[in-house]
This record gives structure tokens, C-alpha cells and sequence, in this order.
């Protein structure tokens, strides 16, 4: 069952939907969809998720082919193709050899069922969910990266990460899914012109996003801290 995040959210003043990333058997509960255009962007089509509609991703239509080797399982350039352009003309590393390096480290997702959605939260897909996403502003972010850390303990996952990677990569770009982490994303230039200067995104996993969904009375949410970086902002007494 979906853990309920209206009082996180009402508590660091967000009203921007909460966008989920799935693997699902069947993409119709997911409607209306988008479908992604040849070599389009995901966050060509992110003022339409906002809105409500969910984007359509599979191996077979999936966009960019950063989205395709990323998220679809579809291995749609060769490497050498893809180090070549990365740094001869976008110049995202010092060298070729450097970025071969990483592109043959990275681990893929690889899906299960091959339906990709990306749009608001579905209650009834829960199981269906991999990552969660908020969109966010500085002192939002300020809030979330503070929950991820709450449960924490020494000996955990690094609870907040921040890998390399294509902005689309934000929803499964961790280690293992299964496990509360949460990734800073929306820092590939070639993605923030569709986020406004201020936004930032802050992808969990299940299991970190049911943690931040038990966050209560007890914790920073409603003390002094948090409360005060409210009232500096002109923000209304909750």
C-alpha cells in the first residue's frame, strides 16, 4: 500500500504533484499517455507530466538514446559513438578513455516488464513503483536531504547521493532499488532549461520515500530549525 505524503508535503509548503517512475505489465491505468518523438528528451514532455498526463517509454519507442540505454534496456549506440559525442562535443569528461571507463561501469536499469511510465503517483500501481521525485526548491531540498538522513545509521547506504549521469538517469541511477537512498537530480544542463532556475529534483527510492511518509511530531518537520527557515521566508505559522 502507498504510504500517505500529504503531511510531508503540506509541512515543507509543496503543492507540486509528486511524480513516480514504474515498470509496469500493463500501461493502461497510466492514461492519457505521452509518446515520445524520435531522439526527443523526457523533459521535453516535464510541463505535460506536471499537468497529468504520464510519459510512455519502451524499448521500442523511448526517445533520446540516453533515455533508451538508461531506463528502456536498449542499447541504442554503440559505445564508442556515445563516448565520442560526450566529449568531443558536448565535453562532459577530460578525456575519451576517461568516459569509456564510466559508461562500461555504469549499471543500466533493466526493466521487467518494459511499459517505462513517468507521471503522478498511482495508488493502485503501487507495487509497480520504483522511484519517487519531487520537484523542489532549495529550502524544500533543504528539508528532504534532512529526512533522508532521520533513519539513518553509520553503517547504511550513503542516504543521499549525487552520480554522474543523464538527467533522465535520476530515476534509477542507484546501486540497488531496494534500499533507502535518495539521488540529487536536475544538474544536466541538457535537461534544466525545461526546470525552472530554482528547481532542483530529489529522487527516493520505495523504501526511502516510506521513510520520509513516517517523518512525525518528533522530528525536524515541526521544531525550531525548520520553523524558523519558514518565518525567514514569510511563510505562515502551520
Amino acid at each position: 500500500m502507498q504510504p500517505d505524503p500529504s503531511i510531508l508535503m503540506q509541512r515543507i509548503d509543496l503543492d507540486i504533484p509528486l511524480l513516480g517512475f514504474y515498470d509496469a505489465p500493463n500501461p493502461k491505468p497510466f492514461e492519457p499517455f505521452i509518446r515520445t518523438g524520435k531522439g526527443n528528451c523526457v523533459f521535453d514532455y516535464f510541463q505535460q507530466i506536471l499537468a497529468g498526463d504520464t510519459l510512455l517509454l519502451t524499448k521500442d519507442q523511448y526517445g533520446c538514446s540516453g533515455a533508451g540505454r538508461s531506463i528502456c534496456g536498449a542499447q541504442s549506440m554503440p559505445d564508442d559513438g556515445l563516448v565520442k559525442f560526450l566529449v568531443e562535443k558536448e565535453g562532459l569528461k577530460v578525456s575519451e578513455k576517461l568516459m569509456l571507463d564510466w559508461v562500461k561501469s555504469r549499471k543500466m536499469f533493466s526493466p521487467k516488464y518494459g511499459n517505462i511510465l513517468i507521471g503522478w503517483l498511482k495508488p493502485d500501481q503501487y507495487e509497480y513503483l520504483k522511484s519517487v521525485t519531487f520537484v523542489v526548491n532549495p529550502d524544500q531540498l533543504s528539508a528532504l536531504m534532512t529526512g533522508a538522513q532521520y533513519f539513518a545509521g553509520p553503517d547504511d547506504p550513503t542516504p543521499v547521493i549525487a552520480p554522474f549521469g543523464s538527467g533522465c538517469s535520476l530515476f534509477v541511477l542507484f546501486d540497488d532499488l531496494d534500499k533507502p537512498q535518495s539521488l540529487l537530480g536536475a544538474s544536466d544542463m541538457a535537461m534544466r532549461e525545461h526546470v525552472k532556475p530554482d528547481q532542483i529534483l530529489f529522487t527516493v527510492t520505495k523504501p526511502m520515500f516510506e521513510q520520509l511518509c513516517r517523518l512525525g511530531e518528533k522530528s525536524f518537520l515541526f521544531k525550531q530549525f525548520w520553523g524558523g527557515l519558514r518565518k525567514s521566508r514569510g511563510l505562515p505559522d502551520m
